[in-house]
């Protein structure tokens, strides 16, 4: 049975074929993501599949994770080059995943972990494979990190074409005026939002809200909380379920961190406990501050604190995710942490067995995998180390200067990452020089750009 039994749209193998023989299923997605968090993948014949891929998985070609975001190789990798070749990698599918893509017709979907070709090791600068070793980690101390995550995003009257056409400039939000918790501009949005609801729950993604948020036409839709490495897999699916059911409906969204500047950025909130036995261990009487939490509590909100700089590129890993980060914008710029107090950091929520922390940093365009990976990785050492947290913040944290900032651009960002001797060590040296040539090159074509504010700028005034 999937890890996922006994929710709408999740699938056996046998299921599967039984679909596919009856006719309700004609394909199946098998994808991965990219750096970036994209579905990359294949779409198979369902009688192919059940037949030949079920057993023997598939294949793609390893530039996939070697590509800037318009899908061009970048040179400089030594996982994959014009100088290797370009082989393939081995796709094969998680089958705890195995899910009905109900936005689709009749298909089916499974998220793959990839795999060196011809071996039984997994890609070790695959983000799902990333998060996977940091999941074993935390096993290996009797650890299981239970996580939710919550995305924010702008709708769009305009199509994907259109907004592309426009150059994505003077596009029509779906509101037009703040509508955070509103009920009745919400509901202007609700062909939307009801259908993804929908399309989610027949898809093995429980939801549980959406509402609308404080941009106009931005949204939050909240999934059900599970062990880390589901979630991660939900998001994904949530995201791609977005996309293509906006692409159906002839409108657009984008999970930019911050898409417009007059607009307040769309976050990825991290919501992480530790759990053992079916038991919280974040669950305490030891008193810190006004949260009564456990030692294990307090060491991983100091581990995850303290590695925030090293790590903010896993966080917040384009030019754009730093244009977020505002004073009284909702987007903490402080490392510092709170009771349930929205200018910090982290915000420390519920208390007993739904005790956890909330991380406000990460936006909305991060990779899930890359982002559980960074925390869980940042955490577990503080419980190795028993690190203390700094004193809890209060009031205003966007006043607090005491409190570090954090990064405030990607470069900045990758400089320290790259640094990092701790990022080195949890995540090993070839991922670790992987990634930090990955932002490099994105920093590097950013700065080649020229954009529209310099030619708003200077174009007649210089």
């Amino acid at each position: 049975m999937s890890r996922e039994s006994g929710l709408h749209g999740m699938l056996t193998q046998q299921e599967l074929i039984d679909l596919v023989q009856s006719g309700a299923i004609e394909t199946v997605a098998l994808v991965f993501t990219d750096h970036y968090g994209r579905f990359l993948g294949k779409r198979f014949d369902a009688e192919y599949f059940i037949h030949e891929v079920q057993e023997h998985g598939g294949h793609a070609c390893n530039y996939l994770l070697t590509v800037d975001m318009e899908m061009e190789p970048i040179q400089g990798y030594d996982y994959a080059s014009w100088q290797t070749g370009y082989g393939d990698f081995h796709l094969v599918p998680d089958w705890n995943t195995l899910r009905i893509a109900s936005w689709l017709e009749r298909t089916a979907l499974v998220i793959c972990n990839v795999y060196e070709e011809n071996s039984a090791r997994r890609v070790a600068v695959a983000p799902r494979s990333i998060l996977l070793h940091q999941i074993e980690k935390a096993k290996e101390s009797g650890f299981t990190a239970m996580a939710g995550s919550e995305l924010e995003y702008y709708l769009y009257q305009d199509s994907y074409r259109t907004a592309a056409q426009k150059e994505y400039s003077h596009l029509h939000p779906a509101g037009w005026y703040i509508e955070d918790y509103h009920m009745l501009q919400g509901t202007r949005e609700e062909s939307f939002n009801g259908l993804v609801r929908r399309h989610l729950k027949l898809s093995g993604v429980p939801v549980e809200t959406s509402k609308g948020e404080w941009g106009l036409g931005q949204h939050e839709m909240n999934v059900r909380y599970s062990d880390v490495l589901t979630m991660a897999d939900r998001h994904c699916v949530y995201k791609q379920c977005m996309k293509e059911t906006a692409e159906q409906l002839n409108i657009s969204l984008t999970f930019m961190a911050k898409p417009d500047v007059g607009q307040a950025g769309s976050s990825c909130h991290l919501h992480i406990s530790l759990w053992q036995d079916g038991q919280n261990l974040f669950a305490g009487d030891q008193a810190l501050g006004p949260v009564k939490g456990s030692d294990y509590f307090r060491w991983f909100l100091a581990g995850w604190i303290s590695h925030v700089p090293e790590m903010m590129v896993f966080y917040a890993p384009t030019i754009n995710s730093y244009k977020r980060y505002q004073v009284g914008s909702w987007a903490p710029t402080r490392l510092g942490w709170s009771y349930d107090n929205r200018t910090a950091g982290f915000r420390i929520l519920g208390n007993g067995p739904s005790l956890r922390i909330e991380c406000r940093i990460p936006g909305a365009d991060c990779n899930p995998y890359l982002a559980f990976a960074a925390s869980l990785a940042s955490g577990l050492d503080g419980i190795h180390r028993r690190l203390e947290p700094p004193p809890m913040s209060q009031g205003d944290s966007y006043q607090a200067v005491e409190i570090a900032q954090v990064p405030r651009t990607l470069r900045e960002a990758a400089d320290l990452f790259q640094a990092s001797g701790f990022a080195r060590q949890v995540f090993g040296e070839a991922v670790h020089r992987h990634y930090s040539h990955f932002y490099y090159s994105e920093c590097e074509l950013f700065d080649r750009a020229v954009t529209d504010w310099e030619r708003k700028r200077y174009f007649e005034r210089i």
